[in-house]
């Protein structure tokens, strides 16, 4: 990417949705001095997956900029649940779910973060050491009529669901976490806005400079409609294979794929306006620019050789009707075990009955240039069969007679 260094601020509004306060970020960056840049993780699952990475991408580009980013991985919080856009009291993790997320937080963030610039801290450093007297002064820097104005908790109070008082902390406890480490900065998704504020709002009560906070989108998922979730399985995970990488890329929508060219390519804006265009007066194929985009995504996470490999594998399958050289084989001998379902579930192809009954029922299914295999008990005869899950996984299935 090309950084502007008399115009870091452009770089920095690249893909974001809102900055609280433009002026002051410029005042900040006037200073000459490397920023502190904080953005704040509960570890309440271990994976990350795209939709993650649009934060964690914007601290790159303050890395780039010559600025320190601050990791916060809330174990402290993690313990509350942060109650942003909940409808009920959220589950409450034990410490040692907690650890065991944040280490492998860790591992997944430098696939992105330069280590040299990236701090990790964890708010219980300083949440541990507070006291009932530091609590009570805590509390005491905001109302509960503020409070209530948070859409989440309105929104429930006024459905008679309850409200624990100690998700009251949670934005506290989060305000606070940017006093503690003296941020100039902090990032966090548009969801976060009141929690982001509210650490404002609590450096000024404790005598300090309020941070600018940048607020960026959500993305959406493959679906290219709800937000990118593992709960909703339209997430593409940051460690899987890279086959499966590449192609669930490929399967988004030629529209959404310029949404996430913005908030996920480091490509220059101005080259991917080009593109758009040039896809828009039929120059370009919007496929080959999805390629590039794979492409692109899959080397950041898996190398560079992995990422070409990948294109070139897609096209010999897709484009040019091969098989992959290499496809898994399982033998089957005798009558047991020739039904569909119990082939997936060998294979590895479906990690349970459901699944695979899910699979048959979505036409996700089928013999490889032949029909969907719509029904699960479907039994293969003897012979040599091929079928195809999904967009690019295969399978070879060899049945004996007898």
């Amino acid at each position: 990417m090309v950084i502007d260094p008399r115009d870091p601020v452009q770089l920095i509004k690249r893909g974001s949705f809102e900055i609280i306060d433009e002026q002051e970020l410029k005042e900040k960056l006037a200073t000459g001095r490397p920023l502190r840049v904080k953005a704040g993780f509960d570890p309440t699952a271990p994976d990350l997956h795209l939709g993650h990475t649009v934060l964690i991408q914007k601290l790159r580009h303050f890395q780039d900029l010559g600025h320190t980013v601050i990791f916060l991985i809330g174990d402290f919080t993690g313990m509350i649940g942060d109650p942003s856009g909940k409808s009920e009291t959220r589950k409450k993790l034990t410490r040692e779910q907690v650890a065991r997320n944040a280490e492998t937080y860790k591992r997944q963030i430098f696939k992105i973060l330069d280590p040299d610039k990236t701090e990790i801290a964890f708010n219980s450093e300083w949440m541990d050491k507070f006291g009932a007297s530091d609590f009570i002064e805590l509390c005491s820097k905001y109302t509960v009529a503020r409070m209530m104005e948070r859409d989440d908790f309105e929104k429930r109070y006024r459905d008679n669901q309850p409200i624990a008082i100690h998700e009251f902390l949670y934005p506290l406890i989060q305000g606070y976490d940017s006093v503690a480490l003296e941020a100039d900065v902090e990032l966090g998704g548009t969801d976060q806005k009141f929690n982001l504020l509210m650490g404002r709002i609590m450096q000024r009560e404790y005598g300090q400079d309020p941070q600018v906070i940048l607020t960026m989108p959500i993305l959406e998922g493959t679906d290219g409609v709800q937000k990118m979730s593992k709960s909703l399985g339209n997430y593409i995970g940051i460690e899987e294979p890279p086959s499966e990488m590449f192609g669930k890329i490929m399967s988004i929508s030629d529209e959404l794929m310029w949404r996430y060219y913005e908030l996920l390519s480091d490509m220059d804006l101005h080259k991917i306006k080009a593109l758009r265009e040039d896809v828009q007066k039929g120059i370009i194929h919007p496929k080959t620019c999805k390629e590039e985009l794979a492409q692109e995504i899959t080397s950041r996470f898996h190398g560079t050789q992995a990422g070409r490999a990948e294109r070139e594998s897609f096209k010999q399958v897709f484009s040019m009707h091969h098989l992959p050289k290499e496809i898994p084989v399982i033998n089957i001998s005798g009558p047991e075990n020739q039904k569909l379902i119990d082939v997936l579930l060998e294979s590895g192809l479906a990690a349970s009955r459901g699944e695979a009954k899910r699979l048959c029922r979505q036409s996700a299914v089928g013999l490889y240039q032949g029909r969907k295999l719509s029904d699960p008990e479907h039994v293969f005869p003897a012979g040599e069969h091929v079928i195809k899950v999904g967009k690019k996984r295969f399978l070879k299935i060899m049945v004996k007679e007898g």
